[in-house]
């Protein structure tokens, strides 16, 4: 009877063990989980990350009005140079609201001039404004209607499309003109270098921002003299 108390475990043997079989559980468990405290563990992933320029990844919150594309008025020349490529396409008529379409389509059209050729095209410009319509035959009211397309708020002057290769400057240009044929608007030629447009004025030719940022430009004092020879004489001399 003395041997079998002898063998029988304690109380605090049998909590000892019950605390250390709970400790080491949680422990196991909190790895799994990698939320242990002393360790700072995070994804890691060597591949770029790729994001859709025709569409926002988390579309919108709330339904955008149609608006107008944001113009600087404050002299800010942003967005109308080549920045990252050595040519580049710019809108030169007026703002407007291009469709994620026609943006698709014009991208394809110069991948499909530049086919086989060695480049890199930049987009500059990207479609999260979303366009809504409720149809020809509803009535006015009742909501803004359903959503329709994605499309971008292009202000004038603005780059469109960059390119960057190892391609004839003649070449770029066709790609260029096939892809502005394809979009609304009218569209000029850039080259890396040229000087920015400060609404639709360029600075170049003596043309200064300090100069375009004047409350009034210095018009000069008519004068008589040269009023009289411009005008054209009415009797022979």
């Amino acid at each position: 009877m003395a041997v079998a108390k002898l063998m029988m475990p304690g109380p605090v043997t049998v909590m000892s063990r019950f605390t250390a079989t709970r400790a080491c559980c949680l422990s196991s468990m909190l790895d799994t989980l990698s939320i242990h405290p002393g360790s700072q563990s995070r994804t890691f992933s060597s591949s770029r990350v790729t994001f859709d320029w025709l569409s926002p990844r988390s579309g919108e919150s709330s339904k955008s009005r149609k608006g107008r594309p944001r113009v600087p008025t404050g002299g800010s020349v942003k967005g109308t140079t080549v920045v990252w490529g050595e040519y580049g396409i710019r809108l030169k008529d007026t703002s407007r609201r291009i469709s994620a379409s026609q943006l698709k389509i014009a991208d394809e059209t110069i991948k499909k001039r530049l086919r086989g050729m060695k480049y890199r095209i930049y987009h500059r410009i990207s479609a999260n404004i979303g366009v809504y319509t409720s149809g020809n035959d509803q009535r006015m009211g009742k909501g803004k209607g359903s959503f329709d397309y994605w499309s971008a708020r292009v202000p004038v002057s603005r780059i469109l499309f960059e390119l960057k290769g190892d391609i004839h400057e003649q070449i770029v240009r066709d790609a260029f003109r096939l892809a502005g044929n394809k979009l609304p608007g009218q569209y000029e030629f850039v080259k890396k270098g040229d000087p920015p447009v400060m609404g639709i004025t360029k600075l170049a030719n003596g043309v200064t921002e300090e100069s375009l940022r004047r409350p009034r430009m210095p018009v000069p004092a008519p004068s008589l003299d040269s009023t009289a020879e411009r005008m054209p004489a009415t009797t022979p001399p």
